[in-house]
């Protein structure tokens, strides 16, 4: 049977060829109508690419006994493009580079690696918030955006001419996510194969966890960490077991005062609750007929908060409609329409799909909510909030050993503090209050106070519901003669720079501007960590007062330590509440009922006073928003400024290594690279580098954000002769493996439990007992040839895909992380870097078995060889000669993974064949 027998067309503007489904069904009785939709995109993938190779018919047809497939079967999975932001693309260019390199020095020829599929870079994670609250941010952060950045534009400026089928979109276009939905993204995409124009449904990886929100718009496509996109972009398919899908039925409506922020909150809460990591889930039902294709993004970008691979939406008639909107081609538009509907991809021409399970959800249920203090599943109901913030708080005191109760929805504390408290002994006294002068502005500060009101991120500001909400609700603000309170950072960052455009046209900018909500710039900013300083008026009361401050902002991810070092927690929530909060100054209210601010007269304001109805927002996004925003704003989206055209590129096919780089140095991955792997070998003699608790997250392991001067990482850059000022962010320091080696296991809220008393880069060196950083203890073992592993709870590796949290730990040495569970992406990136996964067996953990870390562990059972999920032995010997001995799985999930393992690494395994060939 030939792939070919498969082949038919459709005429638009031209004639297009396509691998039927229809027609495979026919021929093959597969029941293509009741398969979920992505599993049908997967099911084309195969069919298209059939070689009898790589991809055989073997995998089609697994594929196509859904829903009765073998989920232990692995398929190659062929995606079209890839999408990649600076943070994750600066180091995927580094390594190939560094691989054009090793074949240069083994003779090779160089362009030999170049990205097989179209590859697109955004920059957008560099952008910092320094300057806010003025008109002159957005032009005056670009400006120290280029100051900070130029020896890693210099670098993708040389990728662009250096690599075929590789474009970068410049700094201050927009969120990397934003511009894929608006602009990049195809949905169906055509290419020229054997002399005939072919087209297929777009698919692609992306760098970027939240890569799912292209899945609004019917395009699969998800988060891998920048290894994996690598080897892809090298011709190697993705490997992944044949997925189960979860359907998540939608019924009802969203109610008035609720917003599509408010359902992702819910879904996140429901789904991670439910367990849907590693699966893909599928939204259908009623209800998705009544979300538009924002509020489906809302809800899809949050894929890897609730677990899931993808949070796909299927093609609809709201998809064509937005398509249209957004300044697609008519042609491409009516190519969609009818391809979809061709190939079965069009929800609705059908029967409802078959699904691994079903959820359902009532939009009509969803309530006004926040998500904090630290998870975005964290999700607390606005009725709610004041009394859990509160007990939130009362646990973070207790913790710290301070005796503080809740009388009177009111933080208490003891004078004396301590046994005393207990004993009643002590007066009773409100929580500490700090004055200061901002501005000329006297004003006071106290714990629960918000220092930062942020509309940033992928997730909300894609959505002009929510965005022309805060407007709204900015103008309603200011008629009232209320304000921000003076001591609050604020800033807007929008995903796309369309948003200000619509924002201008409503009268809306004004009103924001005003409260301080000044564009700050287009980019990823106080979500993924570039908050930028508090003023240092406000960073001097805090530190001088202990004070427990947070942040509120419009985005995804709210782990500790990740939005601000002086940031105790962080609350996720809509647009329109981070204004709301930031009027209030406080996190610990009773916003639906309290009086959020004060008129100059005294007469209170309430949330309902300002707050924006469904009615005000339809008909100012009705009136503001038109096509031709997006044709306008994206016609030279490719071209930078003044300061990106002229960037001088240096090197031809051969990137010019500076050993003086503080940014971009040659990685030690390749150097040395044998022409075969070595013989796989048990694990002996090995430490505990570090022991963690639950829900370690990728920030933990290797922070994004602030470099402290006082860090490993930062008497490195001191060292090298740059000042505090000019440390830029860990993000930014990617293209450099001697800071980021220094920053793994080093976010400032880690808490290492084997050294219980710290947070930090702190961990014991067992064989003297001392307390000492991560990185010199990992240095010390090396020099001894002491291999190391980490030890942690459920959970492992939660967060952004950030390929850098296991180059690090393989960096450190560390030979294998055992676990009680693990994330998709940061296990793949493991086994992407020969570290090897291990999970405790079901009910067993390191507390169950009585395991310390100041034991040296035996891992038994590699060296006789691998296969998927091999039961391996673990002897664990302790100080006093008493042995734990316990069976471990090896989260090699697939053969090529046994491979990829082997070879030490993905990239590892491509180089070597490619030195073959």
């Amino acid at each position: 049977m030939r792939k070919d027998d498969f082949l038919s067309s459709i005429k638009v503007d031209k004639e297009f060829s396509y691998y039927s489904l229809k027609q495979l069904a026919d021929s093959k009785g597969i029941e293509v109508e009741r398969m979920p939709y992505s599993i049908r995109v997967l099911l084309e993938n195969l069919l298209r690419n059939v070689d009898g190779y790589v991809v055989e018919w073997s995998h089609v047809e697994e594929l196509g006994k859904w829903p009765k497939a073998n989920h232990e079967k692995e398929i190659p999975f062929k995606p079209t493009r890839a999408v990649l932001q600076d943070f994750t693309g600066v180091p995927a260019v580094v390594d190939l580079a560094a691989m054009r390199s090793a074949l240069h020095r083994v003779g090779k020829q160089p362009s030999k690696i170049n990205p097989l599929i179209p590859v697109d870079l955004v920059i957008d994670h560099s952008i910092q918030v320094d300057y806010f609250g003025i008109k002159e941010a957005f032009t005056l952060n670009l400006e120290r955006e280029f100051e900070r950045n130029k020896e890693r534009y210099l670098l993708l400026k040389w990728a662009q001419q250096a690599f075929r089928n590789f474009r970068v979109i410049p700094p201050g276009k927009g969120i990397i996510h934003q511009v894929n939905l608006e602009y990049l993204a195809k949905v169906v995409d055509y290419r020229e194969l054997d002399g005939k124009v072919v087209a297929f449904p777009d698919t692609l990886l992306g760098t970027d966890s939240h890569t799912p929100m292209i899945n609004s718009i019917g395009v699969l496509g998800w988060g891998v960490g920048g290894i994996e996109a690598e080897a892809v972009m090298l011709g190697q398919p993705y490997y992944m077991p044949i997925p189960k899908v979860v359907g998540v039925r939608l019924t009802g409506e969203l109610q008035e005062g609720t917003t599509a922020t408010d359902l992702v909150l819910t879904v996140t809460q429901r789904l991670r609750k439910y367990g849907v990591v590693g699966k893909f889930v599928e939204y259908f039902g009623p209800g998705v007929k009544k979300l538009s294709i924002p509020d489906r993004a809302t809800v899809s970008n949050m894929s890897p908060e609730y677990g899931a691979t993808v949070g796909f939406f299927p093609v609809d008639s709201e998809t064509i409609n937005y398509l249209r909107f957004t300044g697609r081609e008519e042609a491409q538009v009516q190519l969609v329409e009818k391809y979809t509907r061709e190939q079965l991809l069009f929800a609705g021409d059908g029967k409802e799909a078959d699904y691994s399970e079903v959820i359902e959800i009532d939009l009509s249920e969803v309530e006004p909510s926040i998500a904090g203090p630290s998870n975005p599943e964290d999700r607390i109901t606005l009725k709610e909030a004041k009394r859990r913030i509160l007990e939130a708080m009362q646990r973070f005191f207790r913790q710290r050993g301070i005796d503080v109760e809740i009388e009177d929805d009111t933080i208490w504390f003891y004078e004396g503090g301590g046994a005393a408290a207990t004993q009643k002994a002590v007066r009773k006294v409100g929580a500490p209050k700090a004055k200061l002068t901002i501005n000329n502005q006297e004003t006071e500060i106290t714990h629960g106070a918000v220092v930062i009101s942020a509309i940033t991120s992928c997730t909300n500001t894609s959505n002009p519901s929510v965005m022309i909400g805060a407007g709204l609700l900015a103008k309603k603000a200011v008629e009232k003669g209320i304000s921000v309170k003076p001591y609050v950072k604020t800033s807007l960052a929008p995903g796309s720079t369309v948003v200000t455009e619509y924002l201008t046209e409503s009268g809306l900018m004004p009103y924001l501007e005003k409260l301080g909500y000044a564009l700050v710039g287009y980019g990823c900013t106080t979500c993924i960590g570039n908050s930028g300083p508090l003023p240092d008026e406000v960073e001097r009361v805090i530190k001088e007062n202990d004070l427990y401050t947070v942040a509120v902002l419009s985005g995804n991810r709210n782990f500790e330590g990740r939005i601000h070092p002086l940031v105790r927690a962080s609350f996720l929530m809509s647009p329109i509440l981070v204004v709301a909060y930031g009027l209030a100054g406080r996190i610990d209210i009773d916003i639906l009922n309290e009086p959020i601010a004060y008129t100059s007269d005294g007469k209170p304001v309430f949330l309902r006073d300002v707050w924006p109805s469904m009615d005000e927002i339809r008909q100012t996004i009705n009136k503001a928003l038109k096509p031709e925003m997006f044709k306008r704003r994206y016609a030279e989206v490719f071209k930078g400024d003044e300061r990106w055209e002229s960037l001088e590129v240096r090197g031809g096919e051969i990137f010019e290594w500076d050993e003086k780089s503080t940014y971009v140095r040659e990685p030690p991955f390749f150097m040395d690279l044998t022409p075969e792997p070595p013989p796989l070998q048990d694990i002996l003699g090995a430490r505990v580098l570090v022991l963690l608790e639950d829900r370690v997250t990728t920030d933990h392991i290797s922070p994004a954000g602030a470099i402290p001067p006082n860090s490993p990482a930062g008497k490195y850059l001191i060292e090298k002769g740059v000042d505090p000022r000019d440390f830029n962010t860990y993000g930014a320091r990617r293209g450099n493996h001697e800071v980021m080696i220094r920053g793994t296991f080093a976010n400032i809220r880690l808490r290492n439990q084997l050294t219980p008393g710290k947070e930090g880069w702190w961990t014991i060196y067992h064989p003297t007992g001392e307390v000492t950083t991560i990185y010199d203890a990992a240095v010390r073992y090396m020099q001894n040839n002491i291999p190391l592993i980490v030890i942690a709870g459920k959970q492992y590796g939660a967060g952004s895909s950030r390929d850098w949290a296991a180059k690090g730990t393989k960096l450190l040495g560390v030979k294998a992380v055992i676990a009680e569970s693990f994330e998709r992406i940061h296990r793949s990136n493991l086994v992407g870097m020969g570290v090897l996964p291990l999970q405790f067996q079901e009910g067993e953990s390191w507390k169950t078995l009585g395991l310390t870390g100041t034991e040296t562990y035996d891992i038994t059972g590699i060296k006789e060889g691998l296969t998927p999920r091999k039961q391996l032995t673990v002897t664990a010997t302790k100080p006093d000669g008493e042995k734990i001995t316990f069976k471990v799985t090896t989260r090699l999930d697939t053969r090529i993974e046994i491979e990829y393992y082997q070879h030490g690494g993905i990239l590892q395994y491509v180089l070597r064949k490619m030195m073959k060939n």
